[in-house]
């Protein structure tokens, strides 16, 4: 006869339980698809993209909430690298206008459509340039992965077919534009 060892009469079955819990669990994060990188556009002209953008669109977050009216301006600064200012309104299109200063730095020179971006030292985040009008007209950026998403336009507003065309570029580039949210701006 065997003498009682408590250790040993720990049941095994809720131990494998358990452990089938666990993999289970873990099962779809390994068949998990990646989303696929959309890709930039094929080369942006500095010169021709610096200047003011507003913001027709954009997937809002904690940072831009309540904020109307608003645009970024792009200027080469003696360094080398651009100045970054995004100017807007508090909640209302009569509200002072405020600016937040920035900086940004080309990272991929050999296409200009990725950028870092920095308002607050040392904290930068990835910008990325989606969709170019020949023109440069409008505009799409957005985080490297796309999770937010930026349309500007020189104007203050876009026609409705241009705009259409816009998410259908989208689309097809693997960019989901069904958060955007559309910024009030002024009248012309």
């Amino acid at each position: 006869m065997r003498s009682f060892n408590p250790l040993r009469q720990t049941p095994r079955r809720p131990l494998l339980t358990l452990l089938a819990s666990v993999l289970l669990a873990l099962l779809p994060a390994c068949s998990h698809v990646p989303k696929p990188t959309p890709a930039t556009v094929a080369r942006v002209d500095l010169d021709r993209y610096l200047g003011r953008w507003y913001v027709i669109s954009h997937v809002p977050y904690f940072l831009e909430k309540g904020k109307v009216a608003t645009y970024d301006t792009y200027a080469r600064r003696p360094d080398g690298k651009l100045v970054n200012n995004y100017t807007f309104r508090e909640k209302s299109l009569d509200a002072p206008e405020k600016t937040w200063a920035g900086v940004a730095w080309v990272t991929d020179t050999a296409t200009n459509a990725t950028w870092k971006v920095q308002f607050v030292w040392p904290f930068s985040t990835t910008y990325k340039i989606f969709a170019l009008d020949p023109d440069y007209r409008w505009a799409v950026v957005g985080t490297g992965d796309a999770g937010l998403l930026w349309v500007l336009a020189r104007e203050r507003s876009l026609p409705s077919d241009t705009y259409a065309s816009i998410l259908v570029k989208l689309r097809a580039n693997s960019i989901d534009p069904s958060a955007l949210a559309f910024v009030p701006q002024p009248a012309e």
